[in-house]
């Protein structure tokens, strides 16, 4: 009965919010895609269509991924090797063999 009650009750709303020019359908206003998509490869013809514009951002990759993971790497490491000399797990020895 709840659900029901709650169904009733938002397609009220809508129906309310379409009368107003609150929500608009898809067939009033096209849909506006800020990233560029193409869902079709070929046109009512048959003939298809040229391939999209590629932007390579080559070094840019780069030195977003590989410089800050190279660091956040490092600092790991430096770390988990003084955790390991604090208890004593891995010591480097000082051993001076000048024979």
């Amino acid at each position: 009965m709840a659900s029901r009650v709650g169904v009733l009750s938002i397609s009220g709303v809508r129906a309310a919010a379409k009368a107003g020019g609150i929500l608009r359908t898809s067939n009033t206003s096209p849909v506006v895609s800020k990233v560029p998509c193409r869902t079709v490869i070929a046109t009512h013809t048959g003939a298809l269509l040229p391939k999209p514009e590629k932007i390579s951002f080559g070094l840019l990759k780069i030195f977003t991924v590989v410089i800050p993971f190279l660091y956040v790497g490092t600092l790991i490491s430096k770390n988990f090797a003084a955790l390991l000399e604090e208890h004593d797990i891995f010591v480097p020895e000082d051993d001076d063999d000048d024979d």
